[in-house]
């Protein structure tokens, strides 16, 4: 059993198109995401400021309990940025909660991305006895 493959150049577009005699997808050959399907920072960070009310306006900050907690919510975080159609988009969560004590904190990340196509937002939130930090990043994947 083989699976014959024939290769041909696309009319006009100059894009090289595939077909598979076997029902296999075709490949695609993207560069860049379509416009409705880009990483849109505004919306995410709307998606993620959501979770965060809803999973830690009563939360207390029980040092034993937060392993759990930060990754109950970049699972939950990352569901939901991949159920908003951002097409070939790696998803990346980070979260941090630390006890609220007045002090300061800093974090920073660093990547190598494609400036065009790849993305980040980061939320905070905080209440009488804890802060959360969540960073996503969407890295388009070609």
């Amino acid at each position: 059993m083989s699976t014959g493959r024939s290769f041909s150049l696309g009319v006009g577009n100059g894009e090289p198109e595939t077909e598979k005699t076997s029902g296999e997808t075709e490949n695609t050959y993207i560069l860049r995401p379509i416009f409705q399907q880009r990483f849109r920072p505004s919306v995410v960070k709307d998606c993620i400021h959501a979770v965060l009310k809803e999973e830690l306006a009563n939360a207390d900050y029980i040092p034993e309990e937060m392993p759990q907690l930060t990754k109950h919510l970049s699972e939950i975080i990352k569901d939901k940025l991949k159920g908003m159609g951002f097409d070939r988009y790696k998803m990346v969560v980070q979260v941090v909660i630390g006890e609220q004590r007045g002090e300061g904190v800093f974090m920073a990340a660093r990547c190598f991305w494609d400036a065009d196509t790849d993305n980040y937002i980061h939320d905070v939130f905080m209440n009488e006895s804890l802060f959360c930090v969540v960073a996503a990043f969407g890295c388009f994947y070609y």
